[in-house]
């Protein structure tokens, strides 16, 4: 006898519900269609639901995209970065205190409390056939941020050599809920074979129609909404193997709004409104900015950013606001659609010769013009270089500006000297500045974000 198990799946929605009622009506129909013909349909949230950067979660710290989950009967789940590290210690270690779906994330810790009633490793759970299937999820360790908000982080590959035998001599299947990214999902699937099938997020690709590593299935759909995932296993229950695998990305463009989801993504969208209008400051004059232009308000804010820091110099990227301030009344929604991002501020020791080497690197045209994405920066392109602490002149050409004369708090910048620099930590990631990616003793500040310190900036200046 065989069984077919389907499983459908989101990952990444960045809190873009946009799409939401589409996917949730085709979740909720397809499911009891599968469930009246006697087979079993499983739903599945591979994490980064919630991005604060989206005006529902950030009213609601994430609580009411669990309250969509909830809604849309998903049944499993795993956490991304987004739920990881830019909600506070508290807020996580509640977010799912009210979730009717299981949560597994078998890299995470409590550092000193329990840890939450709602976080298990893994489980195994049975289908309507009794297929056995055993489940484990994991998320991409970011132990330097984890730390500082109260949460041990484990290797990925430690967990799985620690914990993938048990749970493969318990069931039949084993499925993979990543939020670790398709490169390592290739790396696992190449060094794990007891893995049959890799649900995955993260990196924001797009498999069609999945791919295969070792015999594993890894799929991924994408990310914000436009696409969602569906799995189906055949088990063949006499073979006692898998018979068949097959994995696809189905677009949701020409799909019917479920009217419940619709309903309710627009009433948590006018509250969170409500929530955020409340006024958060008075300014005395208007704070015009511009991602390629030179601004008050961005110099207050990297001066504000090197002084909470005590750092010798600071530099931000003008293109981290995204609309001019105007005078009077500013609002919590004012400041977080003008500051989105889920960016912390951090320090990196660099040398002079390091600095200078940012500095002329920052004033190519094809670096301010560059369309950052990911990282945490919610915004179109990274803009004109801002420093606080920092002066120099120009020369070379239009085309190909360098830096001269630079200068820290009027003193001629030492090439071998060391400098605490505050920037958003935005550039210690990735290959946009490398040198401060290979730094060493890179400090982060948690939970501030970059909105927060503007918050405060805007309060010096309304005194």
């Amino acid at each position: 006898m065989q069984e077919k198990l389907t499983i459908n799946y989101t990952n990444d929605l960045h809190s873009h519900f946009e799409n939401w009622p589409k996917i949730a009506g085709y979740f909720k129909q397809n499911k009891q269609e599968v469930t009246d013909s006697g087979e079993t349909c499983w739903l599945i949230d591979i994490g980064d639901h919630v991005d604060r950067s989206r005006p529902i979660a950030e009213a609601f710290r994430g609580k009411a995209n669990v309250s969509l989950l909830n809604e849309a009967g998903f049944d499993f789940a795993t956490i991304g970065n987004n739920e990881g590290i830019t909600l506070d210690h508290d807020d996580l270690y509640h977010l799912y205190d009210e979730a009717e779906f299981r949560v597994a994330v078998a890299n995470l810790h409590a550092q000193e409390n329990d840890d939450p009633s709602w976080l298990e490793s893994s489980w195994i759970s049975e289908t309507s056939g009794g297929l056995k299937v055993g489940m484990i999820g994991l998320t991409a360790p970011f132990p330097d941020f984890y730390s500082l908000i109260g949460w041990d982080i484990e290797d990925p590959i430690d967990v799985l050599r620690r914990e993938l035998g048990q749970l493969r001599e318990a069931c039949d299947v084993v499925v993979l809920l990543s939020h670790l990214g398709i490169y390592a999902d290739r790396d696992i699937a190449a060094a794990f074979p007891d893995i049959d099938v890799i649900i995955g997020g993260h990196t924001h690709h797009l498999l069609h129609e999945g791919e295969y590593v070792n015999q594993c299935l890894i799929t991924t759909a994408g990310k914000q909404g436009f696409y969602f995932g569906e799995v189906e296993i055949i088990w063949d229950h006499e073979q006692k193997c898998i018979v068949d695998k097959r994995a696809m990305a189905i677009p949701v463009a020409g799909l019917d709004d479920d009217p419940g989801t619709a309903e309710l993504v627009a009433l948590y969208s006018e509250n969170a409104v409500k929530a955020m209008h409340r006024p958060a400051v008075v300014l005395p004059d208007p704070m015009p900015s511009a991602p390629y232009e030179d601004s008050r308000v961005m110099d207050r804010l990297t001066d504000y950013l090197r002084r909470w820091t005590s750092a010798d110099l600071a530099f931000l990227n003008a293109g981290v606001l995204l609309d001019s301030f105007p005078e009077g009344a500013i609002s919590y929604m004012d400041i977080h659609r003008i500051c989105p991002h889920p960016i912390n501020p951090a320090t990196v020791p660099l040398t002079g010769e390091e600095l200078q080497q940012i500095v002329d690197a920052a004033l190519q045209p094809d670096f301010v013009s560059f369309q950052l994405k990911g990282f945490g920066f919610r915004g179109k392109v990274i803009g004109k270089m801002v420093y606080s602490g920092l002066t120099f002149d120009l020369a070379g050409t239009k085309a190909k500006p360098r830096a001269v004369n630079l200068m820290i708090h009027g003193e001629p910048l030492q090439r071998d000297e060391q400098y605490l620099t505050a920037m958003a930590d935005t550039f210690t990631f990735g290959d946009l500045l490398p040198c401060i990616k290979q730094a060493k003793s890179k400090k982060y500040f948690m939970p501030e974000m970059l909105r927060d310190l503007l918050l405060q900036t805007f309060k010096e200046i309304e005194k």
